[in-house]
């Protein structure tokens, strides 16, 4: 079966298109026994819980059943992350997918269901060294805030989200806490969108994970992510640059069922 840096290299050379052989399928050996077009159960009790509580998770829907693209996110660390995408934000549609950490000896050991927020475009020189991190503060400081002011367009009960509060604080899910600043994880996201390897994309990440505890108890984190696209179906003249906001929320992985 190909590797993640084969399966790019097949994508961009087109060779998915090479006439009359079947293209091999190139997203297998997956946790979880994940593919393109596995069929997912996701036991909702603990995104209700999670959503009475305050959370900004976004249920999923009807429709969110099928695994419509997957990714593996290259960091600099043991083990192995990927994403499995119910929704991958292409079009209208806000991301939503599994996220799956696989550790060092290849057991699963985290599975958290995860919607976008919000993207936004950092459109200065500042802002991109903000979200990248470069300027030795901004993403990767100890802690971020979310702020009502900044939500107030995307059609969330806000009562129920901020109570009586103006900011939701979020704290760094890496490193020594008291550390007023840690440089971000960088890696690569390769996503294949087809078995054969044929569609998908290439992007360089800048990544730090941000936590806060929701009142009725339970974890919510933020991920925040600078996405520098490289190339789009092989297409390398296609790139940009955005920010992703998503929230996630930790599943058990007895309450997710991939056929």
């Amino acid at each position: 079966m190909m590797g993640w840096t084969d399966a790019y290299n097949y994508l961009r050379n087109g060779a998915a298109r090479l006439a009359g052989n079947e293209a091999p399928r190139t997203d297998g050996d997956l946790p979880l026994g994940a593919r393109i077009g596995s069929v997912v159960g996701i036991q909702q009790s603990p995104l209700l819980r999670a959503v009475a509580n305050g959370s900004l998770i976004t249920l999923p829907e009807a429709d969110d059943t099928r695994i419509l693209a997957v990714s593996q996110i290259r960091l600099k660390q043991s083990g192995g992350l990927y994403r499995y995408y119910l929704e991958t934000g292409d079009r209208d549609d806000k991301e939503k997918f599994l996220q799956v950490y696989q550790n060092a000896s290849g057991a699963v050991s985290e599975i958290m269901y995860c919607t976008q927020l919000a993207r936004v475009i950092p459109e200065t020189a500042a802002d991109q060294d903000a979200y990248t991190g470069q300027a030795g503060a901004g993403l990767g400081d100890r802690s971020y805030t979310l702020w009502r002011q900044q939500l107030a367009d995307l059609g969330l009960d806000l009562e129920l989200v901020f109570g009586s509060s103006e900011g939701l604080d979020y704290w760094r899910d890496a490193g020594d806490p008291e550390t007023p600043y840690m440089p971000p994880f960088t890696g690569t996201e390769v996503r294949l969108d087809d078995a054969s390897g044929s569609t998908g994309l290439r992007q360089e990440m800048y990544f730090m994970p941000y936590v806060r505890t929701l009142r009725g108890g339970g974890n919510e984190y933020l991920l925040i992510t600078t996405e520098i696209i490289h190339s789009v179906n092989g297409d390398s003249s296609k790139r940009g640059i955005h920010v992703d906001f998503v929230i996630g929320i930790p599943v058990e992985q007895q309450r997710i069922v991939i056929q």
